[in-house]
């Protein structure tokens, strides 16, 4: 995974000596990472909920990369819709908004106060503990009954009061860390869609392992499991910070002169962070403690698992019966000084994979009832792809989105879809051959409210005896949509009628206010123009007879030798005649490799002035292939204000 990886294997097979190992190679620039965020806010204090947001704005505004996704979650699940794998930006900030304080609640209204931890000592038969609270309930309940027992209240009933109180406590406390490993457990899950490697970062205060009143241990296990098989390296984050003790000045702590509860006191900070360890070390992550350099943390793992080894082996039979767990124990022969981390070993059961999908063909009998149901389960299929957790990578498809100002000062959104035709099934169809696609989609807000959609069938033709898949034409389908402003997600699902073969994508984008800015960007459209194509008509040898061609590429793929075409409208809310100035900028891995200098934009012919077009072409020829990101930079000196809009791009 380092960048001088090549010059290794290259010295490893004797291709190049060992001194050139160290010679710069080029680092694979376009690499993304998959990182989630699983902020365990039923046990987090409030002032600790504060520094979980400041590790969440530091990373999407400093640490997230060009290529990066990231998913940020909730025990509480208050993050609701935006709870999902994204790169936007806008959206992640959202999300983290929407993460308010949940204060963990946890004992009862009885005096003295009872911690958790004291409770699991009472559970436990720590006498000390027990002690001081029969002892300070036989001091403010001298007398209850003076038939059942004069002169107070019998010891053995206080006794049993105190650990009835503690079990009562102790049931809460299981419930609350249930509910929080069952929500890590499905996002865990829920990444089996998702290939690599991801790293998930599980933000708490921590919490106790009670084996006697919940199977939260079991949960534990079940978790690394699941990450194991799925690929997942969790980092636990205590939120808390650097402590020394979990009882401070406000902490509701009754009076102990005695010192009967300082016992065990300094095991508490400890065995609460027990499960956040375990969930760290067995699945080859880290435990990032007693630190207030959160961010830090969270850098230095990123870093840490950006650059690992993949080790193979093939172990002994397992019979999928028992559930023998098998310890794994990596070391670097003859570095002692080296760590090695890695998940702790594996379970003797199958791995659970995701269920294959059926392949259906489109309905060939002539009864309409067989042909209705086959519909029905092809819509439900596209339906249950739009709603699924993660897009469906079965048929390949891209998606984009832009938005503009269209007639009667509308924003119009339009949907673009693009279908590989390589990857639909055709049929011979006299001197043709057919295929046909199903197309599906919905438009979301970002509460997760449905506020329109779309359904079509969809054909294309190619030629008959066409060999050629690359050269068979792709689908593109466009639906304009008029929304109000706000920030949208866009699902959409095509499914091959023939295979059955089911893609999906989603997309953000966002609708802005034009009342609320001196000046805006509409989206980007991009388009791919190829100099001097040879015309279909003429001697193929006459250079006159050539032309350019322009095509639109919904995936945003382009030829090397081409150029890339952009348009842009600028709208102003000012008065005055325009004075706009824009700057272009070509990123690649967070690093721009091209920029050009402030360009005024001409108002020339333009009847409106509020809405100026800009368009320019970019020769690609001099970029390496990779994946870029454009961005164009709009600057009104009237107003002294900016604005900004970008789209991804990659170059073939």
């Amino acid at each position: 995974g380092s960048a001088n990886e090549e010059s290794q294997l290259a010295a490893a097979r004797n291709l190049r000596s060992v001194k050139d190992i160290n010679a710069p190679v080029p680092a694979n620039l376009d690499r993304g990472r998959v990182i989630f965020f699983y902020v365990d806010d039923l046990h987090l204090a409030p002032n600790n909920l504060v520094s979980a947001r400041k590790v969440l704005f530091k990373y999407v505004d400093e640490d997230m990369r060009q290529n990066d996704e990231a998913g940020i979650a909730s025990t509480s699940g208050q993050i609701g819709f935006l709870q999902q794998l994204t790169d936007n930006k806008t959206v992640l900030h959202e999300a983290i908004e929407r993460l308010k304080a949940r204060p963990y609640s946890v004992g009862d209204t009885e005096r003295p106060a009872m911690t958790e931890y004291q409770a699991l000592a009472i559970e436990h038969n720590n006498r000390d503990v027990i002690d001081f609270f029969v002892d300070e309930i036989m001091k403010d309940m001298p007398t209850l009954s003076t038939i059942a027992a004069p002169g107070g209240l019998p010891r053995g009933r206080a006794e049993q009061h105190v650990r009835d109180r503690a079990h009562t406590i102790l049931q809460q406390a299981a419930t609350i860390a249930s509910q929080s490993l069952f929500g890590l457990e499905s996002l865990v899950r829920s990444t089996a869609a998702l290939p690599g490697r991801k790293v998930l970062f599980f933000l708490s205060d921590g919490f106790f392992l009670d084996d006697l009143n919940s199977i939260n241990r079991e949960q534990v296990r079940h978790v690394t499991s699941l990450a194991a098989h799925n690929s997942v390296v969790i980092y636990s984050i205590d939120t808390r910070g650097l402590v020394a003790t979990l009882t401070d000045a406000s902490s509701d702590t009754p009076s102990d002169p005695s010192g009967r509860l300082q016992s065990i006191a300094s095991r508490e900070l400890v065995e609460s962070q027990d499960a956040m360890n375990a969930l760290a070390g067995d699945t080859g992550g880290r435990a990032i403690f007693n630190t207030n350099a959160l961010d830090a943390g969270v850098n230095d793992a990123l870093n840490e698992t950006s650059n690992y080894y993949l080790l193979a082996w093939r172990p002994e039979s397992i019979d999928g019966k028992t559930e023998r767990f098998h310890h794994l124990e990596v070391n670097v022969v003859g570095r002692p000084d080296l760590t090695v981390r890695v998940r702790k070993g594996f379970f003797d059961f199958e791995r659970s994979t995701v269920p294959k999908r059926e392949k259906d063909g489109g309905g060939t009998g002539d009864d309409s009832s067989t042909n209705k149901n086959e519909a029905n389960k092809s819509e439900a299929k596209l339906r249950a792809a739009i709603i699924a957790p993660f897009a469906d990578r079965g048929l390949p498809i891209s998606s984009s989105l832009t938005w503009t100002m269209t007639g009667h000062n509308k924003q119009t959104m339009n949907v673009a879809l693009q279908v590989s035709g390589s990857a639909i099934t055709f049929e011979n169809d006299k001197d043709k051959r057919t295929g046909v696609v199903q197309v599906v989609g919905s438009v979301y807000d970002d509460q997760g409210k449905a506020g329109g959609g779309f359904s079509e069938r969809l054909t294309v033709h190619a030629p008959t005896g066409e060999t050629n898949l690359s050269a068979t034409p792709d689908i593109v389908y466009n639906y304009p949509l008029t929304l109000p402003p706000g920030l949208y997600q866009v699902r959409m699902a095509v499914r091959d009628e023939k295979s059955g073969n089911i893609g999906s994508a989603r997309q953000w984008i966002e609708i802005p206010d034009l009342s609320t800015h001196k000046i805006v960007l509409s989206s980007l459209i991009v388009s791919e123009i190829m100099m001097g194509v040879p015309a279909k008509s003429g001697p193929p040898n006459d250079s006159q007879n050539t032309q350019d061609r322009v095509a639109v590429r919904v995936d945003h793929r382009f030829k090397r030798n081409s150029f890339l075409r952009f348009l842009v409208f600028i709208y102003t809310q000012s008065n005055l005649p325009p004075d706009i100035a824009v700057q272009i900028q070509v990123v690649r891995s967070d690093q721009p490799v091209l920029t050009t200098s402030l360009r005024s934009v001409s108002a020339e012919g333009i009847p409106d002035v509020k809405k100026l077009p800009y368009a320019a072409d970019l020769s690609l020829k001099q970029l390496p292939p990779g994946r870029y990101l454009l961005k164009v930079t709009a600057m009104d000196r009237n107003s002294k204000s900016v604005a900004s809009e970008s789209t991804r791009f990659e170059i073939e």
